[in-house]
C-alpha cells in the first residue's frame, strides 16, 4: 500500500471500471495529485466490474447512451482488451420483429454500421447451436464484442501512474467526508485523512452510502441480476480465446446467452426484482465470494432455464454440461433507468459517476473528467445529469418503486411515450380536480400529473372530422388520441386553457441580480421592468445548456421560468455560478406558484371579461409582463406563447389556482373555451411554429447558429460561452435545423404511418446524410400539424440539403417514406409572419 497523501487535487473513490476510467482521463487531461481509493484489493476490488458479463451491444434508442457506448468501445480497442464477436438480438414474436426494425433505424440514426436484419436460417448460420424454429428473425451488429474490464482498469491505473499523476491506495475504506459551506473539503479514511476540494464517487452499488457521508444523495438501489455459467460445452472445446460465436440476446424472454471459453453463460432480467439496501451489502470479510456476488436463488432462475433450453437445446439439454458458476450479482438501478453523473446539487466538488455498466464505463469516465476540467464534455450527458432529480425522486419509496418497475423492461419494447405506473399522483396542480372532472388523461413529468388530452373534448372529433389526422397503426396510436389534434384546432379557432404548473420557477434577487443574469443569459437582460426575454444559456464551449424565459419583475429581481423536466438541472446551473459574496440569490419558487396558459384568437376577449385592466395590444404588448386583477386575484400575466397564438401565461399562488381556473372558465364559456392538454402545447402547436425544445433540437452537440437561433447581433456584455458563440457565428454552420413534412404516409401494406422521432433522415435512394462534423441527420421532433394538414418533422441537415423543396426520405419500421424540406431555419410553417401571436 502506498503512503496516503495528506492533500489531493481530487479523490476518486472506487477502482472498478468507472473509477479507473475517471482517474485515467483526469490524468490525461493534466490533473496531478490524484488519489484513488478502494476498500477492496486490486485488480478486483469486489464490485460489479468483477462479475460483469463484459459484453457490449452498440445500439440504443438513446443517442446519449449510444455515443457513450461507442466511445467506450473505441477506448477498449485502444487498450487492446476488446474482442469483436458480433451479436444478435433474436425475436420470438411479430411485435419483437417490428421492434428490431426500430433498432435498425436507430443504428442508422447514430451511424452504427454494419447492421442488418436476419432470417432464422441466417441466424442459424452464425449461431449453429440455436434452434432457429423458435425465432422469427434477428438484428445483427458485427461490431458487438466482449472486453476484459479488469485488465482495462489495470492498464488505466498504470498509465495514470506513468504520468506521475496518481497515488493508488487499495484496501482503504472511506469513513467520512468533510463539507464546509456546502463544499467538499476532505476525506477521512481508516488510513488517514486527505484534504481535497474534489471527490468523484465511483462506487457503484455503494454510491448512495458514500454520498450520505457528505449530506448528498445518489438515488440508486443495488439490485440482483442472475447469471450462470454451464459447461464444459463440447462444441466449444477447440475454441481459442474467449469467444468465437456471436452473443445472443433472447430479448423476448429478457435473457442473454454467450460463449465464455469452454462454457456457456446465461443471464436474466426476467426474474422478480430483488432490491438490496446499500447498507445491507456484506463486507469483504463476510462475503463468500465477493460483496456483490450473493448466493444464487435457484427458484427465481428455473423458468429462465426452461427458456434457454428451448432456444439452445443442444447445449442446455446436454447432460454432459453442468452448472459451473451461479450468482445473484449486484448491479445499480435508478428511478428512470439512466446513469447518475455530474456534480451533486447539494455539495460542490462532490461528483457522482454511478449506475454505469461496463459498456459505458470509459465513455462516462472521459465525459465526467472533461466536465470536471472545464465544464465542457464533448458528449452531452443531460439525460444522465445527477442534478435532474426533484426531492420526491430521491426518496426511498420512489427509488425502489421505479427501479422495480423498470427492471423487467431492461430488454422490453418500450414506447417513446410510455408512462410509469408506480408512485403517481405525487405533485398535483390546484387545477387537478377540475381536470379530472373533464376526463383528463394524465401523463407525468417530474412528478406532476399533466393532462395530455381531455375526454370532455371527444365531441370535437365530429366537429373537425378528418382534420384531426387519425392514426391507423397501433404503435403510433398508442399513448395518443386524435382528441389532441381536435383540441389543437379548437385552440386555433377559439381559445384554450392549458395547465402549465409543471414549470420550474426560479427567482434571482439582490443588488447584483442584473449582473448575474446578464452573465448567464445570451440575450440582453438590461431591459425595462416588465419585459419578458426568451433566451438560451450556453456552456463555455457554446453548447446549448438550456432555453427558458426570464421576466424582469423589478430593478433587482428576475424570474426564470423553465421546463419541469430540466428544472432541477437548470437550477443547479444557476446556483453553481452565483457570486460568492451573496449579492445575488437564487430562490426556488416552483411550489409556490401555479401557471395557467390562456391562448387563442379569443384569449383577449376572455381575459378582458375577467379583468378591468387594459389587455389591449397597445396596453399590454407582446413579450411583456405585469400584475393584473382577475376577480379577487392578483395575477402575474406574461404575454408570451409557445403555441403561436395570442395569449398569456397567468401565475397565481398555488392556493388561488382553482379560483383562477373557475373565473376564466366562466369568462370563456361564451367564447367556446376548451381545456387543452400538453399534447398540443409541447408537440402539435410547437411544431407548427418550428419552436425548438431542449433535449430534442437543443443540446450541447449543436450550436445556436446551426439551430437557427443566432440573433442579428451579440450583446457587448460578457456571458458564459460568448467567445465560443462569436466564433460559431463567424463560421459556416456544419448543419442547419430544418422543418420537413411527410409527403405520403402510406406504407407498403396500405396503412398510413406517422413517425414519432429519432428516425434517420436519408436521401430518396436511402443514403445517410452526414454533416461536416460526422453527425448523421435524424428526426429530432415529430408530430401532427393539424392546422397545416401535414405530419411535421424537424432535423439537422447538411447545408447542401438544407433547401426549401429538397426531397428526402425518412426510414420508419423498415420502410422509406418521402419527406420534403418545408422550412429552413426558424421560419414557422403556421403563421410565418407571427401576426396571430402579436396582434
Amino acid at each position: 500500500m502506498n503512503a496516503l497523501p495528506d492533500r489531493a487535487s481530487v479523490v476518486v473513490i472506487g477502482a472498478g471500471i468507472v473509477g479507473n476510467s475517471v482517474a485515467y482521463h483526469l490524468a490525461r487531461l493534466g490533473w496531478r495529485d490524484i488519489v484513488q481509493l478502494d476498500k477492496g484489493p486490486l485488480p478486483n476490488p469486489g464490485g460489479s466490474t468483477g462479475h460483469a458479463s463484459n459484453f457490449i451491444f452498440l445500439v440504443d434508442h438513446s443517442k446519449e447512451m449510444t455515443e457513450i457506448t461507442l466511445d467506450s468501445v473505441r477506448q477498449y480497442k485502444e487498450l487492446g482488451v476488446f474482442t469483436e464477436s458480433g451479436g444478435i438480438e433474436v425475436a420470438r414474436t411479430p411485435e419483437r420483429m417490428e421492434e428490431l426494425k426500430r433498432r435498425m433505424a436507430s443504428a442508422k440514426s447514430w451511424g452504427i454500421e454494419p447492421a442488418e436484419l436476419l432470417t432464422p436460417s441466417e441466424v442459424k448460420e452464425l449461431v449453429p447451436f440455436i434452434d432457429e424454429t423458435v425465432i422469427l428473425g434477428g438484428f445483427s451488429c458485427p461490431g458487438i464484442g466482449v472486453v476484459d474490464s479488469l485488465r482495462a482498469g489495470t492498464l488505466m491505473r498504470e498509465e495514470a501512474e506513468r504520468l506521475g499523476a496518481i497515488t493508488i491506495n487499495a484496501k482503504t475504506e472511506v469513513l467520512g467526508i468533510d463539507v464546509e459551506d456546502g463544499r467538499v473539503r476532505g476525506v477521512r479514511t481508516d488510513a488517514g485523512d486527505i484534504r481535497t476540494d474534489g471527490i468523484a464517487v465511483c462506487c457503484g452499488v455503494w454510491s448512495p452510502r458514500i454520498a450520505r457521508m457528505a449530506g448528498a444523495s445518489i438515488p440508486l438501489t443495488p439490485a440482483v441480476h442472475q447469471m450462470i455459467d454451464v459447461g464444459p460445452v463440447p462444441l466449444f472445446e477447440k475454441t481459442v480465446g474467449e469467444i468465437e460465436y456471436p452473443i445472443v440476446r433472447d430479448v423476448d424472454t429478457n435473457m442473454y446467452e454467450r460463449q465464455h471459453g469452454s462454457e456457456f453463460e446465461i443471464g436474466s432480467y426476467a426474474h422478480r426484482p430483488i432490491l438490496i439496501e446499500p447498507d445491507g451489502i456484506p463486507s469483504i470479510e463476510q462475503a463468500a465470494q465477493s460483496p456483490t456476488e450473493l448466493p444464487f436463488t435457484k427458484d427465481d432462475f428455473d423458468p429462465q432455464m426452461e427458456a434457454a433450453l428451448e432456444l439452445f437445446p443442444d447445449i442446455v439439454g446436454d447432460e454432459r454440461v453442468g452448472v459451473k458458476y451461479a450468482v445473484n450479482g449486484l448491479i445499480s438501478l435508478t428511478p428512470d433507468g439512466m446513469p447518475i453523473v455530474g456534480e451533486t446539487p447539494e455539495v460542490r466538488g462532490l461528483w457522482s459517476v454511478a449506475a454505469i455498466w461496463v459498456k459505458e464505463g470509459p465513455g462516462f469516465g472521459r465525459t465526467v473528467a472533461e466536465w470536471m476540467t472545464d465544464g465542457c464534455p464533448e458528449i452531452d450527458p443531460h439525460a444522465s445529469d445527477a442534478a435532474r432529480f426533484y426531492d420526491h425522486q430521491r426518496t426511498k419509496r420512489h427509488i425502489l418503486a421505479r427501479s422495480a418497475e423498470g427492471y423487467n423492461k431492461t430488454y422490453g419494447i418500450v414506447h417513446p411515450m410510455e408512462q410509469w405506473e408506480s408512485n403517481r399522483d405525487v405533485r398535483l396542480s390546484p387545477f387537478n380536480g377540475r381536470e379530472r372532472d373533464l376526463g383528463a388523461v394524465f401523463y407525468e413529468t417530474a412528478g406532476w400529473e399533466r393532462p395530455f388530452w381531455y375526454g370532455s373534448n371527444e365531441g370535437l372529433l365530429d366537429e373537425y372530422g378528418d382534420r384531426v389526422m387519425p392514426r391507423e397503426a397501433e404503435w403510433e396510436a398508442r399513448w395518443w388520441s386524435p382528441i389532441i389534434n381536435a383540441e389543437h384546432l379548437a385552440m386555433r379557432d377559439r381559445v384554450a386553457m392549458v395547465d402549465l404548473s409543471a414549470f420550474a420557477i426560479l427567482d434571482i434577487a439582490g443588488p447584483a441580480a442584473l449582473d448575474f443574469t446578464q452573465r448567464m443569459a445570451v440575450k440582453q437582460m438590461d431591459v425595462p421592468v416588465g419585459r419578458v426575454v426568451y433566451t438560451p444559456l450556453l456552456n463555455p464551449a457554446g453548447g446549448v445548456k438550456a432555453d427558458l424565459t426570464i421576466m424582469r419583475l423589478s430593478d433587482d429581481r428576475f424570474r426564470v421560468v423553465t421546463g419541469g423536466f430540466s428544472g432541477m438541472a437548470d437550477r443547479k446551473w444557476f446556483a453553481s455560478h452565483l457570486p460568492e459574496d451573496g449579492s445575488a440569490q437564487l430562490d426556488d419558487q416552483t411550489s409556490a406558484w401555479c401557471t395557467l396558459g390562456l391562448w387563442g384568437p379569443k384569449a383577449r376577449d376572455v381575459l378582458g371579461a375577467a379583468t378591468g385592466d387594459d389587455v389591449s395590444n397597445e396596453g399590454f404588448p407582446f413579450a411583456t409582463c405585469r400584475w393584473i386583477e382577475v376577480d379577487t386575484l392578483n395575477v402575474l400575466a406574461s404575454r408570451i406563447s409557445y403555441v403561436g397564438e395570442l395569449g398569456w401565461e397567468l401565475y397565481v399562488p398555488m392556493e388561488q389556482g382553482a379560483r383562477l381556473w373557475d373565473v376564466l372558465w366562466e369568462a370563456g364559456r361564451p367564447h367556446g373555451v376548451v381545456p387543452v392538454g400538453i399534447g398540443v402545447y409541447a408537440t402539435t402547436a410547437r411544431l407548427e411554429k418550428c419552436y425548438r425544445a431542449h433535449g430534442n433540437e437543443l443540446e450541447l452537440e449543436f450550436d445556436l447558429v446551426e439551430a437557427g437561433m443566432a440573433g442579428p447581433a451579440v450583446k457587448d456584455e460578457d456571458f458564459i460561452g460568448r467567445d465560443a458563440y462569436l466564433k460559431q457565428r463567424a463560421e459556416e454552420p456544419a448543419a442547419v435545423l430544418c422543418t420537413l413534412t411527410l409527403d405520403d404516409p402510406t406504407s407498403a401494406s396500405g396503412v398510413k404511418r406517422y413517425m414519432l422521432g429519432r428516425e434517420p433522415i436519408l436521401t430518396r435512394n436511402g443514403e445517410p446524410l452526414v454533416d461536416a462534423k460526422g453527425r448523421r441527420s435524424y428526426v429530432t421532433s415529430a408530430g401532427s400539424g393539424p392546422s397545416v394538414g401535414k405530419h411535421i418533422l424537424m432535423a439537422y441537415l447538411p447545408p447542401d440539403r438544407a433547401k426549401a423543396g429538397e426531397e428526402l426520405a425518412v426510414e420508419y419500421f423498415g420502410e422509406r417514406y418521402p419527406v420534403t424540406v418545408a422550412a429552413v431555419g426558424s421560419t414557422p410553417l403556421f403563421d410565418p409572419s407571427n401576426e396571430r401571436l402579436k396582434r
